[in-house]
């Protein structure tokens, strides 16, 4: 059994789509790691992690391949996904590797079942488009609009709304009042046919949050994201209770001890889990099923990642029928060697084929290692 790690920069085609946060500033591309196993059954499988996330996880893409490489000769590949799964194999390994590892191991174990991973974490999903006989897996997404020039923004809004998507996040952070024109603006362009949340990447302090969460309440948003730093819980239960928008909370959700922490706040706060954070579907899918048992919302999401780590979410959200998607980062890539993943009238699709249903051409990727099991 052959084992390799590849790597990959993911780069978009229109540049007005890249990543430009308050939070990370520009990123030029998605630097992404690939995990592939040449499986006793014939077909390989594949796993993905993006790597360029420092903001985010405080982890250098150097150390996380550091890390994915010395994982290797401790994982006993010949007992297989279920073994490995069923174990928690990856478990020691920080969040970004182990869901390099997690991402490989569920494309393993659905496709030794010749069945899509959706339906293998979900068998009595509902007869639709991902039910039984059907030929995709498709969810509802929003679309991001990041921190650009104010007409490169309303056209990238009207390209999506075009395209069918009803569901618009806006990065802010940057300046108030900038903030609050970028959301006036879409609010006087398309009326309440869309629908608008906004993302603060915890720039804001305790006091500025406040005064931007009232002046936002005007827009009817959906929900405002990570409005204040993660970490001081007893704040974030100040601002959510006096807040007049409910709130995602993002940076803050990382662990299952952040999980038993937002259940404690009030019922206006919902957990946007990311595969990233918690180390892949194991780790989410658990999280959900103890959010679902308190009744806190949730959202299934993203960092704007490749077709693999896309599809992942796609499969968990399609499973898991979360309250909102962030499902929007595979679309537009250009140099992308794992394809399948399509958008329109709203939604992400990918088929219903065996594991993630996409296809995978390693021949773009530059060869990290390789580990041959016996």
């Amino acid at each position: 059994m052959r084992v390799t790690l590849h790597r990959a920069m993911l780069t978009y085609a229109d540049p007005a789509a890249s990543v430009h946060t308050a939070s990370s500033g520009p990123v030029a591309g998605l630097d992404t790691l690939y995990l592939l196993v040449d499986t006793p059954h014939g077909a390989p499988v594949v796993g993905e992690v993006r790597i360029n996330c420092a903001y985010l996880n405080g982890y250098e893409p150097d150390t996380i391949m550091r890390a994915a490489v010395a994982m290797l000769p401790t994982i006993d590949w010949a007992a297989g996904a279920d073994a490995l799964l069923e174990s928690g194999a990856g478990q020691g390994q920080i969040a970004p590797v182990r869901m390099l590892l997690d991402t490989l191991l569920h494309d393993w174990a659905a496709k030794a079942r010749g069945v899509p991973v959706a339906r293998m974490l979900a068998p009595t999903m509902p007869g639709n488009a991902n039910g039984p006989g059907g030929d995709e897996i498709a969810h509802a997404t929003n679309q991001t609009l990041f921190l650009t020039p104010m007409d490169v923004f309303l056209a990238r809004a009207e390209a999506y709304v075009a395209r069918g998507f009803r569901d618009l996040k806006v990065r802010l952070g940057a300046d108030a009042d900038d903030d609050i024109t970028r959301i006036a603006a879409l609010r006087a362009r398309f009326g309440r046919d869309v629908h608008i949340a906004a993302d603060a990447n915890g720039v804001w302090g305790e006091d500025h949050a406040r005064r931007m969460l009232d002046r936002l309440a005007t827009y009817d948003l959906s929900y405002v994201e990570q409005p204040v730093a993660p970490g001081d819980w007893a704040m974030l239960d100040r601002v959510a209770r006096t807040s007049p928008v409910a709130i995602m909370l993002d940076e803050s959700m990382a662990s299952p001890a952040d999980v038993e922490r937002i259940i404690d706040l009030p019922r206006t706060v919902m957990a946007h889990l990311k595969l990233l954070k918690f180390g892949g579907v194991a780790p989410v899918m658990a999280a959900v099923r103890r959010l679902r048992a308190e009744h806190v919302g949730f959202m299934t999401g993203q960092m704007n990642e490749g077709g693999i780590g896309t599809a992942a979410v796609l499969h968990v959200a399609a499973a898991t029928a979360p309250d909102h998607a962030e499902l929007y980062g595979a679309d537009g890539l250009s140099n992308d060697p794992a394809t399948g993943v399509t958008y329109g009238a709203g939604m992400a699709r990918v088929s219903a084929r065996a594991g993630w249903g996409v296809d995978f051409n390693p021949a773009g990727t530059t060869l990290v290692t390789e580990y041959m099991v016996a």
